[in-house]
């Protein structure tokens, strides 16, 4: 092979199987902001409406799920007549690389927003080398 060539190599993706959830309302896929640190990365989900209870996070085969259930809610005596804005689920999902500490991932919920803390392995953090003299 010459210096010029350069070799690929394919990876077969990981078969996941899904099953189809079937719901009366609508599912919608949360904003999500995404920052990255020496030591991990961090990602804020806006949910609004969601309860603490009814979020679900789940994380199998390398693949990282957050669902968040919103309750449509009526005034007692009341019945809809019309409405512009629908309520709905939130659901949204990330592939993990192996760069992730799967075991040390944490959340936390506060006003509508779904925090979650995805530390790197210590092999994907960035390491100073110390330069000495001869």
């Amino acid at each position: 092979m010459s210096e010029k060539e350069t070799r690929i190599q394919i990876r077969e993706p990981e078969k996941v199987e899904t099953v189809e959830q079937v719901r009366t309302h609508r599912t919608y896929t949360p904003a999500v902001d995404i920052m990255e640190t020496p030591n991990e990365y961090i990602l804020w989900f806006d949910m609004p409406g969601v309860e603490k209870k009814s979020i679900e996070v789940t994380l199998e085969k390398n693949v990282l799920t957050v669902k968040g259930h919103v309750p449509q809610i009526f005034p007692e005596g009341f019945r809809l007549a019309y409405s512009e804005y629908e309520n709905g689920d939130y659901k949204r999902s990330f592939t993990l690389t192996d760069s992730i500490d799967q075991n040390g991932i944490e959340a936390a919920y506060k006003d509508g927003v779904l925090e979650l803390h995805l530390p790197k392995v210590e092999e994907a953090r960035p390491k100073q080398i110390t330069v000495k003299t001869a």
